[in-house]
């Protein structure tokens, strides 16, 4: 396999069953700044599946096929050498830390104090939010909690992106704001991505191909 044909990730027949019943097979690749997306409803496995890609798949399921990130197969790896970043409906900042303080966390733990404060201090800035690094994340709005949970992820360095409904929890005022600021980071940063969601907005702002299960 050739470099370009194997950057992305890499749903290979990838089939999942809850017992004795088969709640879906995908075979799709999701090429550096593409997006998929699932749809389904609720209780469809939608879930389930990025739990498969990110190493967390509860024991009550079982899986067939494979799941390769930049021509790697990840299907058995601890979820900590996957480099997989997930995001859920809500931001699960740490209420303890300031907004610095829980960007930091995020960030490998190479290099000294100051050059990491630097890191965290150019990547807000890089998205106008400086002005946030004191805060305590309880007293930002909704929209900001999610901005700095995305960022938080991206400061880990994932080679992929799974969204877990990130949107679902915010008003109408905000979704279409934080959806355009995810999906611009993701293709900024080449990063394959998996949306999983019931809004058919969703699913159209993202852009890629669309799979129903």
């Amino acid at each position: 396999m050739t470099e370009s044909r194997s950057k992305g990730l890499v749903l290979n027949n990838v089939a999942i069953r809850d017992h004795e019943r088969e709640l879906f097979c995908i075979d799709a690749t999701v090429r550096p700044g593409e997006v998929l997306t699932v749809m389904g409803p609720s209780g469809s496995g939608k879930s389930t599946l990025l739990n498969l890609v990110s190493g967390f798949l509860p024991p009550a399921f079982s899986y067939t096929g494979r799941v390769l990130l930049d021509g790697v197969d990840i299907t058995q790896a601890p979820p900590e050498e996957r480099h997989v970043g997930l995001m859920f409906q809500d931001p699960l900042l740490f209420p303890h830390m300031s907004v610095e303080d829980n960007l930091l966390f995020a960030l490998p733990k190479d290099g000294g104090k100051d050059e990491r404060c630097q890191k965290v201090r150019a990547a807000l800035a890089a998205v106008n939010m400086e002005e946030l690094g004191a805060r305590d994340p309880m007293t930002l709005s909704g929209g900001q909690q999610s901005r700095i949970s995305l960022i938080r992820l991206l400061l880990s360095e994932p080679k992929a992106l799974l969204l877990d409904e990130p949107f679902s929890a915010l008003d109408s005022g905000l979704k279409g704001k934080v959806r355009d600021f995810v999906f611009s980071q993701a293709q900024q940063r080449q990063l394959p991505t998996i949306l999983v969601t019931h809004d058919e907005a969703d699913a159209q702002r993202a852009g890629g191909n669309i799979i129903t299960i």
